[in-house]
């Protein structure tokens, strides 16, 4: 049951291993498991979260896309049709290089195929593309007052900046991913992969003007990467209602100064769920109910 500002809710998700997945809603039967994105919202922070700034891009570009989609449900099909047509296509154009030596009808026959995926292409990666632009934007004032909160005072200028594979001052993406498409062909063809579109974008993250990954220390990369989900945090939560925030065991990653300050943070925060190994390293302020699980059992501490 999830009670909220406009009112409660129960969702029921029946996981089935081998078969379909099964998800009601206040009894209702729902056609799609997406359907019930949105009802809860969470932000999760995790020692894994180390991996958003320290990782390859595609952590970055996940952890925009989730974030859009709790913005925004509807950003799930998006995202859904999006990567159904680059798998599409990444598989033809692999078909279409191994037979680059076909001449005639059945080259251009290849060819029309290519112009049409390069269309959908476009037109499924518009849409995502101006959805992480905005985000972008919204989510870097919010970074930048996390990032200042977690490391006791920047040091070094904070940067978060989205590279794309196009052009994005123009007001149609379509139409700039269709070009560049066409304009990447023939190597798309040597290499058998899509070279152009949100998939092989970047989130930029700089400390002091150099990528924050490789060059960030441990603790400024900890300190981003909390930043990160604090700010995903305070975005959402200027809706109706505050997301639930779960720290899964992140105090043991923290020094002490990082741990003070992160617990002063949340503390403010709805409603908020905590786990810890070892309950010492759990700062006091973060004041509540408390369960021990022991063997299986869980108690009231």
């Amino acid at each position: 049951m999830v009670n909220g500002a406009t009112g409660s809710s129960l969702v029921e998700i029946e996981l089935n291993p081998g078969k379909a997945n099964r998800v009601r809603l206040n009894r209702t039967p729902l056609p799609r498991p997406r359907e019930v994105l949105g009802i809860l919202r969470t932000v999760l922070f995790a020692p894994e979260d180390l991996a958003l700034v320290k990782g390859d891009p595609g952590e970055r570009r996940r952890f925009l896309d989730d974030l859009l989609v709790a913005t925004a449900p509807r950003y799930a099909g998006v995202r859904s049709d999006y990567e159904r047509v680059v798998k599409q296509r990444t598989a033809l154009l692999k078909s279409a290089g191994a037979k680059s030596h076909l001449r005639g009808p059945a080259r251009e026959a290849i060819t029309a195929t290519l112009d049409a995926w390069d269309a959908q292409l476009a037109r499924a990666g518009a849409p995502l593309l101006a959805g992480r632009l905005r985000l972008t934007e919204a989510l870097r004032p919010h970074v930048l007052a996390a990032y200042e909160a977690v490391s006791g005072g920047v040091q070094k200028p904070i940067g978060l900046t989205y590279r794309s594979t196009v052009a994005t001052e123009s007001s149609n993406l379509e139409e700039e991913l269709r070009k560049a498409s066409e304009a990447a062909r023939a190597s798309e063809l040597d290499r058998g992969v899509c070279l152009v579109g949100p998939h092989r974008d970047e989130l930029e993250l700089t400390i002091g003007g150099l990528p924050a990954r490789g060059y960030a220390s441990h603790g400024e990369s900890w300190s981003l990467a909390l930043a990160l989900r604090l700010a995903s945090f305070e975005l959402l939560r200027k809706d109706l209602e505050d997301p639930v925030l779960i720290l899964d065991d992140v105090f043991a990653e923290l020094d002490t100064g990082r741990r003070d300050r992160l617990a002063a943070v949340v503390a403010g925060a709805e409603q908020v769920l905590i786990t810890a190994a070892v309950p010492e390293d759990v700062p006091a302020v973060l004041t509540g109910a408390r369960y021990c699980v022991s063997s299986g059992l869980v108690t009231r501490a």
